[in-house]
């Protein structure tokens, strides 16, 4: 059974990794591979602090720049969320929570850390600017993991434009391992060549002096070990329950939409 699911799971691979090659590759064929499944619009801009807002926009555009159908935002009522300093907003669902917390040691000037958390306390994303430029880790090519992006649309951030960045993206992509992991964020840096990388970083490069900006479940994701902790990453036995998880689940829904609408003011 197990050797049948792996070999399912390659399959369906290699069947959007094939998809990938003609259907959209990041900008400028400087990214990986890409397959793009439907996914919703941001919705309205952020309207102001704690104000509610609605609407649940059906389709977006995708890495190819035509409209697919696919899960929609279920909450009923949102909410903008804007700092003290108003640097900052987004919208997230009316019942979810945001948390100030201490920005990590290093960071730059005026930093911002915030947890969102849904209504019962469950972790969804953590919003952390002023991060200082961190090179990624080296990545050998025997370390390297095959990997999608499931999900990429396009997000308006203050951004660094350099030959290792793209236009910032939100997206949601899962890497190869014992299983799939995936996880949601923002991002314009390049994650390997050739749709393979050692790990995913949700991270977008801000411009020079501004420190770069991380808005997702997780900073990196990568291929963990059986006895690692996966979480606040997602974990699929095949590659069709993660584009499953983000074509028709409510979940990715909600946090897509609110991780699109996050402005940031010089």
């Amino acid at each position: 059974m197990n050797g049948n699911r792996a070999a399912n799971g390659s399959l369906v691979l290699a069947a959007l990794l094939l998809t990938a090659g003609l259907a959209a590759c990041s900008e400028e064929g400087k990214g990986g591979q890409v397959w793009t499944a439907g996914s919703p619009s941001a919705g309205a801009s952020a309207t102001g602090s704690a104000t509610p807002s609605g609407g649940t926009p059906s389709g977006s555009p995708t890495a190819s720049g035509t409209a697919t159908p696919g899960a929609v935002p279920t909450a009923d009522r949102w909410k903008t969320y804007t700092d003290a300093g108003r640097k900052v907003s987004f919208e997230l669902p009316e019942e979810w929570i945001v948390q100030s917390v201490t920005p990590n040691a290093g960071s730059l000037p005026g930093a911002l850390k915030v947890e969102v958390k849904d209504a019962e306390g469950g972790y969804i994303a953590t919003l952390h600017t002023g991060l200082q430029p961190a090179k990624a880790p080296a990545c050998s090519p025997k370390a390297s993991r095959s990997y999608v992006v499931l999900s990429s649309v396009p997000v308006d951030l203050p951004h660094a434009d350099t030959d290792a960045t793209i236009s910032p993206r939100v997206v949601f992509r899962v890497i190869q391992g014992y299983k799939y992991f995936g996880s949601y964020g923002i991002t314009n840096l390049v994650a390997g060549a050739g749709g393979k990388a050692c790990q995913l970083r949700n991270l977008v490069q801000g411009p020079a002096g501004e420190g770069d900006i991380f808005f997702g479940d997780l900073p990196a994701v990568r291929a963990f070990a059986p006895d690692e902790k996966v979480a606040p990453a997602k974990s699929f036995d095949t590659l069709g329950q993660a584009a499953q998880y983000v074509d028709q689940g409510t979940e990715f829904a909600n946090v897509q939409r609110m991780l699109l609408s996050l402005k940031v003011n010089p």
